[in-house]
């Protein structure tokens, strides 16, 4: 997986060379997110929260539910994490806390070790699988890596390798940043991402002065995943061929000898239901990014095949995302039109799924092109809330299963009418039951 980097500092996107020195200064964290996001989850990191020097979570906040991001900075309680979480957040990095001794006094004996509590707790606020465990470690001299902290100002003395076996037991993965490159683009040091590789087994992620493409394919060579930040932002790494040269082509079905084999691709629509599964080569995928149409490799021609170049159903594509060996591809697709030959929405099924989703867009639709004969187009704001409170009564005074059953349909349609007036999406409505499931 390639992973695009935001950082964030009073607001603003930047990026800074070993932690201090700003290089590059932006103001579209909003835009770049969804760019991103297209390639792989978005590391969103908080500068000023990381260095004791306030909050950018105004900021990020509007950013976890346009993309799956992973939040890094200054997160240092259960608590916290788990709010993150409720807003958004996919995963939760942490750094400082993790290798900060608890009840130690700052420069006292003792004061930097794995805090085996705090990493307890936290994985328990918000599952193991959710923490992400940031190793950054500077070179010594004359000695191997040490883990830094607080914004990487501060070296703890703890070995790399060492640390990073102690924290493995209390996380799903872990984020090495060989800070001494950081920001420089001059190449990254592969020495201490192999040692780590050999120590730990859990999910690593690497960053650090990756500066080219060859880079990012040695880092997925090793079974790693590849932060990207400088080298995105100056245009030295594409992310699509970042991504493509990611993924693992060895692994390909119908490969003849020296040759590389096809991956399977799947695409699915963004309410989940699977819409055809084909083959892709490297330059499918490449071309499915660049078109923003999903493009397969067709095996009876030979050929690149874009899905709906002749029909016009095409597949736009919103994210692409490898599985966990990189051998096989999922595309999050939105359908301009039937799926299948033979005229389905589906080629694993005949119909669409009718989902609160596609409730809403056909109600869209009838605001936007009512016909003569709508009555959905007829419902007004006044008219609408008043349905909604005669619906909500019924609800409450019907009887048997199916009274409520019909009844409840009612209410969700007309629910779903005066949220569609008002530019309220389903999307906001369910983030807003999973914020509070998560709390």
């Amino acid at each position: 997986m390639v992973i695009g980097s935001i950082d964030i500092q009073a607001g603003k996107v930047v990026q800074l060379k070993q932690g201090s020195e700003l290089m590059l200064l932006r103001d579209n964290a909003a835009e770049l997110v969804e760019e991103f996001d297209r390639y792989g989850e978005v590391a969103v990191i908080d500068l000023d929260a990381a260095m004791g020097k306030g909050s950018n979570l105004d900021t990020i906040k509007p950013l976890l539910r346009k993309a799956e991001c992973r939040l890094g900075g200054g997160i240092r309680s259960p608590e916290q994490a788990k709010e993150l979480v409720s807003l958004g957040a996919r995963k939760i990095i942490v750094g400082s806390s993790a290798f900060r001794s608890p009840g130690k006094q700052d420069g006292a004996p003792g004061e930097f070790g794995v805090n085996t509590g705090f990493l307890e707790a936290m994985g328990k606020a918000v599952g193991r699988e959710r923490l992400v465990v940031a190793v950054d470690a500077r070179k010594g001299e004359g000695e191997g890596y040490r883990i830094a902290v607080d914004g990487w100002k501060t070296l703890t003395g703890l070995d790399l390798i060492e640390a990073a076996r102690a924290v493995e037991p209390y996380t799903g993965e872990l984020l090495f940043t060989g800070v001494d490159r950081e920001g420089t683009m001059g190449g990254l040091d592969l020495e201490p991402v192999r040692a780590l590789r050999k120590a730990v087994s859990c999910r690593l992620t690497v960053a650090g002065g990756v500066a080219s493409v060859e880079e990012t394919e040695a880092i997925a060579a090793l079974g790693c995943d590849v932060q990207l930040g400088m080298a995105l932002y100056t245009g030295k790494i594409d992310l699509g061929e970042a991504f493509v040269r990611s993924l693992n082509w060895g692994k390909g079905a119908y490969a003849g000898e020296g040759q590389e084999g096809l991956l399977p691709l799947i695409a699915q629509s963004f309410d989940g239901q699977v819409l055809m599964t084909g083959f892709a080569d490297r330059e499918a995928v490449a071309e499915s990014f660049k078109r923003g149409k999903l493009c397969f490799h067709s095996r009876t021609r030979d050929k690149l095949w874009m899905k709906g170049e002749n029909s016009g159903n095409v597949l736009k594509v919103l994210r692409l995302r490898a599985d966990c060996d990189r051998d096989a591809i999922l595309a999050l697709v939105e359908p301009a039109g039937p799926v299948c030959h033979t005229g389905a929405f589906s080629c694993f099924g005949a119909g669409r799924r009718f989902t609160w989703e596609f409730l809403q867009g056909i109600i869209a639709e009838r605001f936007a092109n009512p016909p003569p004969d709508s009555y959905t187009a007829t419902l007004n704001d006044e008219r609408v809330r008043r349905k909604l409170m005669e619906e909500a009564y019924e609800v409450c005074t019907a009887g048997g299963h199916g009274e409520i059953v019909w009844e409840a349909a009612d209410l969700l349609y007309f629910a779903t009418v005066l949220m569609t007036r008002a530019g309220v999406t389903v999307a906001e409505v369910l983030d807003e039951l999973d914020r509070r499931h998560k709390k």
